[in-house]
């Protein structure tokens, strides 16, 4: 049976609810913490570690069909402009892309819902390299 991800909350409920997307974000910023091959990325978030991990499941939550709790929290979110006071180049961007995909591999996800949310992921995080990288250009000139 082939799953319609993306619409309504078939992405949220295919991740198991909030403890699911939770259950990934652990894994995810376990990984990022741990594994010396997302230390680009890792050491960026020097300020911002009590929250992050409050703040991506909250995300991740709204962004896959289910609750909106990021805005419930936080209020509105400018994902690109979230992030414009991090380097973000192909590099980071490819190492964050890789460090979801291996958490989701860890949460031992099918993996129909692993391609779809590594590929869905991959829209954003471009978005964010290019805003953060046309910053990074206009502050050199």
């Amino acid at each position: 049976m082939h799953r319609q991800f993306g619409l309504g909350d078939a992405t949220f409920q295919a991740i198991g609810g909030e403890s699911g997307v939770e259950r990934l974000v652990d894994a995810f910023y376990t990984l990022m913490e741990n594994d010396p091959a997302y230390g680009p990325i890792w050491k960026q978030h020097n300020g911002e570690r009590a929250d992050m991990r409050a703040r991506l499941a909250a995300f991740l939550c709204g962004w896959m069909g289910g609750p909106r709790r990021y805005k419930e929290r936080y209020g509105s979110i400018n994902l690109p402009g979230a992030h414009q006071h991090l380097k973000v180049t192909e590099l980071e961007r490819d190492l964050w892309i890789q460090c979801m995909r291996t958490a989701l591999d860890g949460c031992d996800y099918p993996e129909d819902i692993k391609t779809y949310l590594v590929t869905q992921l991959s829209i954003p995080a471009e978005r964010i390299r290019v805003v953060c990288d046309t910053i990074a250009k206009a502050s050199t000139t």
